[in-house]
């Protein structure tokens, strides 16, 4: 059995927020045994807010946390670079309302958990282990998961566009793997979505440097680092929301044309099932000891 981690020292990365345009600055710390993923803002470090599904407010283009008015938002690709290198305990503080897009994919913070040095603790992971098969099915979008060691991932996606079309991928994940072929991987959009966005006070932060942008037939932010990109985006998204259920799973996942919003459905249904509890943002207390 594997088990638990945190980084050796802090490290910080500052950016654009995809969706204000806003400088804004994240710092990681670490974290002891058993206190999982927590996010505050400098400027309300009285409440913290686990990176667990009871703390999500919403999956519209993004992963929100938020409780009693406090709200930080874009926190996927750093779960999914968390959970992807096995990192369980975090403290993360936020100078802004968001955590910065960066170049779009979960590189960036592979690169900084990395630099970092990832420490090994006492306590060993606790993973929740999937027991029977399930389906989640809402029109042509499913979910489906069945027993198996480790976490495997098969997604599919299909769009009516040259450069995408039909994509499935499947992908054992751990360290290495997820490092090399899912972390590189950028979000992606249609130029009609985000002008849509925009109009919603979205997306204020999204350049060609950020995202692939896609305009008829044509990609307008250069070259793919993969032929099947998307769909390898897809499945670091997956993997972002599954670290709500705070702690690893065990099991085969096969994901058809699904999004945030199935992968949500399909978190509360896993937590449900291994009875965890559904958090509150809690009055935050410092970690003396691993303040770094």
């Amino acid at each position: 059995m594997k088990n638990q981690t945190t980084l050796r020292t802090p490290v910080s990365i500052e950016g654009i927020g995809l969706h204000t345009g806003h400088a804004v600055r994240a710092t990681f710390r670490p974290a002891p045994e058993d206190h999982g993923i927590v996010f505050r803002r400098e400027d309300r470090p009285d409440v913290a807010l686990p990176a667990l599904s009871g703390s999500a407010l919403g999956f519209d283009h993004a992963t929100t946390l938020g409780a009693h008015g406090v709200q930080i938002g874009t926190v996927e690709h750093a779960l999914s670079a968390a959970y992807g290198l096995g990192i369980d305990n975090l403290d993360v503080e936020i100078r802004g309302d968001e955590l910065p897009i960066l170049d779009g994919s979960a590189m960036p913070f592979v690169r900084l958990f990395q630099a970092a040095g990832i420490e090994r603790l006492h306590r060993p992971q606790r993973p929740i282990a999937i027991a029977r098969r399930k389906e989640i099915r809402r029109g042509d979008k499913s979910i489906t998961v069945r027993p198996g060691r480790g976490l495997t991932i098969t997604y599919e996606i299909e769009f009516p566009h040259r450069s995408i079309g039909h994509q499935s991928l499947t992908i054992a994940i751990a360290p290495d793997t997820y490092a090399a072929r899912i972390a590189p991987a950028r979000t992606f959009g249609f130029m009609h979505e985000i002008h849509y966005l925009r109009e919603r006070g979205l997306a204020r932060g999204g350049t060609l440097q950020n995202a692939i942008v896609l305009d008829g037939d044509n990609i307008l932010s250069g070259p793919l680092r993969f032929e099947d990109e998307f769909v390898r985006h897809k499945i670091l998204d997956l993997v972002g929301d599954l670290a709500l259920l705070g702690r690893p799973v065990e099991g085969k996942i096969h994901a058809r044309k699904a999004g945030h919003a199935l992968h949500a459905e399909l978190v509360r249904e896993l937590a449900e099932d291994a009875a965890l509890p559904v958090p509150e943002a809690v009055a935050y207390r410092p970690i003396p000891s691993f303040a770094g």
